[in-house]
């Protein structure tokens, strides 16, 4: 009769970790508020300090404990930067080999906010759009001038939908932005023009405040157009 092995025992670095998150959890303890010493963890968890060090190491590179040197340790607010290097480094390895992995991405984040737009119409007069008005107004005068500054790009976007109320619509698309920014000299230059740029974005808000879902989503397959044929021409 076959013996069923053993699952492998957690290395003590390994309990140490989920020990401090299930304080944070039952202690019912939130972003930015103070987590115990080390000492104290080291009691109340029974390890090491070097396992509590090796613990919380790991847990601040995924956002979970923010450490301030000569402040203490406090419960980390939510961050997406681990995942955008890793995309980041993924995708530039893929736009090396052809397998275009950023191609993904991209067409990951157009579901995303062609999904996002139709939601922000079934808001109706709730979803307050007036501050996009001026982040059009400011994208037309950059668009006169020059490139379209990668801020105001951003902002767009994130005024865009924040009146969904969902605090993650923000930091994804943040992400999906950073990875593409930061990949941004290996994709050459644009084949948009400035002007194009304001345009597409225009065109979304003006969809949106019509109320037109047919063209909203059309709006938002059109802003990513530029972006596909950038990529698209690397292995072209």
């Amino acid at each position: 009769m076959a013996t069923v092995p053993r699952p492998a025992r957690l290395s003590r670095a390994v309990e140490a970790q989920e020990g401090v998150k299930d304080l944070i959890v039952t202690r019912g303890l939130v972003a930015g508020d103070p987590l115990p010493t080390e000492s104290e963890l080291m009691e109340e968890l029974r390890v090491s300090r070097n396992s509590i060090r090796e613990a919380l190491k790991a847990l601040q590179a995924v956002g979970i404990v923010e450490i301030r040197h000569g402040f203490g340790m406090f419960v980390g607010r939510m961050s997406l930067a681990g995942l955008v290097d890793e995309l980041t480094f993924h995708s530039r390895i893929t736009l090396q080999n052809g397998k275009n992995h950023l191609a993904h991405l991209i067409e990951i984040r157009e579901i995303l906010e062609s999904g996002l737009v139709q939601r922000l119409i079934d808001l109706g007069p709730e979803a307050d759009l007036t501050p996009i008005a001026d982040v059009i107004t400011r994208m037309d005068a950059e668009a006169q001038a020059g490139p379209v500054s990668p801020e105001t790009d951003r902002l767009f976007h994130d005024l865009l939908y924040r009146p969904l109320g969902n605090p993650l619509v923000s930091q994804l698309l943040g992400a999906f932005w950073d990875v593409y920014y930061q990949l941004r000299d290996a994709l050459g230059t644009p084949d948009e023009t400035p002007r194009d740029v304001a345009k597409r974005h225009r065109d979304i808000y003006t969809a949106v405040i019509a109320g037109d879902r047919t063209a909203a989503v059309a709006a938002v397959q059109a802003h990513f157009d530029g972006v596909r044929n950038r990529v698209a021409r690397i292995h072209g």
